[in-house]
């Protein structure tokens, strides 16, 4: 017979008993109180971050994919105003061709269109094939880019190059934040999963830095040898992906019940008789079943082995994530994701030359300061890091918002204003630089990081892998459009714009998290239903404990009979948190 390939329904549940696990006598007051659970592996400090050794290199594995994308923006940043880069693809030479800017724009956009294929598909493949080997399908696909890219001689194949390689990066970075919120404990998820922001930006500065260094050689090796470095990470990626556990609640959707309880208790570095690991192991094996049968109950007539039935509820899952239940935590991701992007990050981070040019400065000075803006953006992402679970993400988002308003505003009016001009006007140019350091210190603290952490943590399990694709995708979608239409933007506004255009963006921000956006902060995976207030959350509730009943069997106790749990629950869920917001459905 083959092995299990989703959780078992409730005729099939083995007991812990059945299973030879001996229960701690913590265990199950653990496992009815999800938040002193997610309080008992400790706090979110440095000293915690840091303590486990194997989440924390789980986490920085799976963003590889974001440093691969801050690998190409800080390739493109000094590429396009190489001289060398120029005369191999005059295609992108404003002095030799006069679709010169579209070209820019087509060439940088084509590798965000790839990841938003490469996003749309890593939701089936990670939830088919695993998480870790999504990753290396998604290493795989960048490789391929990178040779292509690396070895191009036309435009055509540059093109292509990017367009594959864009592709794996998709791949990659849907995959990362779904695997980090899948192996963090709750005490350090929000920190764990800003990895991924910061993986990017680092990516940028380590890249710009070395086409700063390589643009000083005089053949065409000045940009060759930057696309062909970015290939490393993957390399040292597939060495690293051998040692690292698959994802418990993956382990747990596939009706692999012990290797799951194996895989937390490497990640959580704890013996599988400690009441943490059990109490966290049962809830996900509890929430792995009731994901099952509300797909089951969904579509009752796609559940065969056939390929055919198989596509069938593949398309039918998509479309699962729009109704009614669901649509709210896609739509979160989603526009979170447009957000990001609209707020005119990437415009700065691949265009960041072209855009000082507009305040006047030398071209030595354009990359001195292309330069600084990214580890500008690299300090704030490190202190969005140690503040993400302590102030929430709400407030970050709602600060970061009006930053970037209040910025984006100052620099569009001194570009606007003094621009015939900067000779004359050399102080209010260096408050437009100033200002778009704010920008970037803005956005690294605020939405950099959150669009990437907060998606991951309010999808229950079945549901997070097509949940994570999709708020991925909506970041590589609304990135090929931002890389498409910028330089032409640029060059019509004279800069300013464009500056506008993203203060305006960056604005209805705010009103979007005000209004839609619930604080997550210090809620286990588990609880995303209480917060969201679902009309099926009591429901739920009832059903996890019947659940649960089946799974501790003999380790239940008076205390926690089902009906005094369940009746804690619907008051749990009654006495929920009021939003922070007015509620809207």
């Amino acid at each position: 017979m083959g092995r299990t390939t989703h959780a078992p329904d409730r005729k099939e549940v083995q007991t812990l008993a059945a299973l030879g696990v001996d229960i701690h006598p913590d265990t199950m007051a653990l496992v009815y109180d999800d938040r002193a659970l997610a309080e008992s592996f400790g706090g979110n400090g440095p000293k915690d971050l840091v303590a486990n050794k194997m989440v924390l290199l789980a986490s920085v594995s799976a963003c590889i994919g974001g440093f691969l994308f801050g690998f190409d923006q800080g390739i493109l940043s000094i590429s396009l105003t190489m001289p060398q880069f120029l005369a191999q693809f005059p295609e992108t030479d404003p002095s030799a061709n006069s679709s010169a800017s579209l070209n820019k724009g087509v060439m940088t956009a084509l590798l965000e269109l790839g990841a938003f294929l490469g996003a749309l598909s890593a939701g089936w493949i990670a939830d088919k094939w695993s998480r870790k080997m999504s990753i290396v399908i998604g290493s795989v696909w960048f490789v391929i880019g990178s040779i292509l890219q690396a070895s191009a001689h036309t435009f055509a194949q540059l093109v292509v190059g990017r367009f594959i390689g864009g592709i794996g990066v998709g791949v990659l970075s849907s995959t990362a934040p779904m695997y980090i919120s899948e192996v963090a404990s709750p005490n350090i998820r929000g920190a764990m999963l800003t990895l991924e922001q910061f993986a990017i930006v680092l990516g940028a500065v380590v890249m710009y830095y070395i086409t700063y260094g390589s643009r000083y050689i005089s053949g065409d090796w000045a940009f060759r040898l930057p696309f062909t470095v970015q290939m490393a990470p993957c390399v040292i990626l597939v060495g690293v992906l051998v040692v690292l556990p698959y994802s418990p609640r993956w382990l747990a959707l596939r009706g692999r019940d012990l290797d799951c309880l194996n895989s937390l208790c490497r990640l959580r570095e704890l013996p599988a008789t400690d009441p943490r690991v059990q109490a966290e192991w049962i809830t996900i094996r509890a929430e792995a079943m009731r994901n099952r049968e509300v797909a089951v109950q969904a579509h009752p007539t796609l559940q065969g082995d056939s390929t055919s039935d198989e596509f069938k509820l593949e398309v039918a899952s998509w479309i699962d994530m729009f109704k009614k239940g669901v649509i709210r935590q896609t739509m979160i991701g989603i526009m979170l994701m447009f957000f990001q992007q609209f707020s005119g990050i990437n415009a700065l981070v691949y265009y960041a030359p072209s855009l000082f040019e507009q305040l006047g400065l030398d071209y030595e000075m354009q990359l001195t300061l292309s330069g600084v803006l990214n580890i500008a953006q690299l300090v704030a992402v490190i202190i969005a890091f140690f503040v993400l679970d302590r102030a929430g993400r709400r407030i970050i988002l709602l600060t970061g918002s009006t930053g970037l308003v209040i910025s984006h505003s100052i620099v569009a009016a001194m570009i606007g204003t003094y621009s015939d001009n900067w000779a004359a006007h050399k102080v209010q140019a260096w408050v437009g630089v100033a200002f778009i350091f704010c920008v970037m210190l803005s956005y690294g603290v605020s939405w950099g990081p959150v669009p990437w952490a907060l998606p991951a943590e309010i999808h229950v399990s079945s549901r997070r892998a097509k949940g994570v694709a999709l708020t991925t995708a909506s970041n590589w979608i609304n990135n090929f459009i931002i890389g498409l239409i910028t330089p032409p933007l640029v060059t019509a506004t004279k800069g300013y714009g464009a500056f506008a255009f993203f203060a305006g963006f960056s604005f209805l921000s705010g009103l979007y998290t005000f209004f839609f956006v619930p604080e997550t902060k210090g809620r286990s995976l588990e609880q995303m239903d209480t917060i969201f207030k679902s009309t099926t959350a009591i429901e739920d509730a009832k059903a996890k404990e019947e659940i649960l009943q089946l799974l501790c069997g003999d380790a239940q106790t008076p205390t926690f009979s089902h009906g005094n749990v369940y009746k804690g629950r619907i008051e749990m869920i009654e006495q929920a948190e009021p939003p922070q917001k007015p509620e809207i459905v």
